[in-house]
C-alpha cells in the first residue's frame, strides 16, 4: 500500500494534522554536517523510503551492518489494525526499502513480525506492511504463538530478570529496529527501547512490575545493529494506537544509528518532550545501554 507525499500531505491538511518541525528539530538542521565517521544521521523533508536512502549512505551503506549469508530480523511497530496515514503503525514503504537493502548487501533471508497487541493478521495486512514486505520478498511471521518465545534471563536485570523472547529476535545474525516515532500512555513515548516490547511474550509483567525499568533492561538480553525511527508523521498524543488525525504532526523526519538511547533523546526533543523526564532513558543510559548527550555525539544531517 504506498501513498504519495502530496496525497499524504493533502490528507494531512485536510484532516487537521499540524505541519510543525518544531525548536529542537529547526536547530537539528540549522547546521548541516557531514563526517565519515558519524554517530547517527538525521533525514529530513523526503518520504520514507528517500530519506533511509539518504541516511544509510551517510552511515556506509547496508553492507556496514549485513554481511552475505547472513539471517536478518526486521522490527517494525505493527501493534494495530491501522491504516499507514494513522501514524500508529511503521510506514510500509520504509519496511520494504530496508528489507530490499539487507538483500543486496547479501542477506540470506529476511523476516518481519511483530506481537501485536490487535489480532495480528488485521494489524499485518491494515497496516500494509504484510504486503510491502512480502513484496520485497521477505519472510513475513505471526508472533502470536506462545511456542515461538525462549525464556532467557539477564544477571545485570534488576526487575527483568527473565523474559519469554520470540526465538527470531533471538537467533538472527542482524536486527534492524524500525519503530514509529508517538505518544504512549505509559512510557511518554515509543521509539526504539519501547518499540522492543513487541518481541517478548510476557509483556504484561512489564505493566505491572515496573514498564521503564523493563524497558530500559531488555536490550541487556540483545541489541539491534541498527535501528530506524520513522518520524514523518508524528502522532503526539492519545497514543499508542490514536483517535484522529489531529493527534498527528507532520515532521518529515527520520532518524538511523545504533545508540539506542542516544536515538530515543532526540526523538523525545522532535516531540518537545524532556528526554530527562522520560524515565527508562536516564535508567538505559546507568546501565550501558547508551548515551544522553546527544551534544557530544557527530550526527550527520541531510535535507532532502
Amino acid at each position: 500500500m504506498k501513498i504519495s507525499r502530496r496525497d499524504f500531505i493533502k490528507m494531512g491538511i485536510g484532516a487537521g494534522i499540524a505541519l510543525t518541525c518544531g525548536n529542537f528539530a529547526d536547530a537539528l538542521f540549522a547546521e548541516e554536517k557531514k563526517s565519515a565517521t558519524a554517530d547517527m544521521v538525521a533525514i529530513r523533508n523526503g518520504n520514507a523510503a528517500q530519506m533511509f536512502e539518504a541516511g544509510i549512505r551517510e552511515l556506509g551503506g547496508m553492507s556496514r551492518f549485513v554481511k552475505s549469508g547472513q539471517i536478518v530480523v526486521v522490527k517494525p511497530n505493527i501493534g494495530w489494525a491501522k491504516n499507514p496515514a494513522d501514524g500508529a503503525t511503521t510506514s510500509p514503504d520504509l519496511v520494504a526499502k530496508i528489507i530490499e537493502h539487507a538483500y543486496k548487501a547479501g542477506a540470506k533471508k529476511v523476516y518481519v513480525f511483530d506481537n501485536t497487541c490487535n489480532e495480528w493478521s488485521k494489524c499485518y495486512n491494515l497496516s500494509g506492511i504484510e504486503k510491502a514486505s512480502k513484496d520485497a520478498k521477505a519472510s513475513v511471521s505471526p508472533a502470536n504463538k506462545k511456542e515461538s518465545y525462549k525464556k532467557k534471563s539477564a544477571e545485570k536485570a534488576k526487575i527483568l530478570k527473565n523474559a519469554e523472547v520470540h526465538e527470531l529476535y533471538l537467533e538472527a545474525d542482524v536486527i534492524i529496529n524500525v519503530p514509529i516515532l508517538k505518544h504512549h500512555g505509559g512510557a511518554q513515548m515509543t521509539s526504539t527501547l519501547k518499540n522492543l516490547m513487541g518481541v517478548v511474550w510476557d509483556r504484561k509483567f512489564w505493566h505491572g512490575n515496573g514498564l521503564h525499568e523493563c524497558i530500559a533492561e531488555f536490550p541487556l538480553y540483545r541489541k539491534p545493529e541498527l535501528n530506524i525511527i520513522d518520524a514523518y508523521s508524528v502522532m503526539l498524543k492519545n497514543g499508542p494506537r490514536g483517535t484522529s488525525a489531529s493527534d498527528l504532526a507532520l515532521k518529515r523526519m527520520q532518524i538511523i544509528g545504533t545508540d539506542m538511547v542516544a536515538m530515543d533523546t532526540a526523538a523525545a526533543k522532535i516531540m518537545e518532550l524532556d528526554p530527562a523526564k522520560i524515565a527508562y532513558l536516564p535508567l538505559a543510559e546507568k546501565l550501558g545501554i547508551g548515551t544522553m548527550a546527544i551534544d557530544k555525539l557527530t550526527i550527520n544531517k541531510v535535507t532532502l
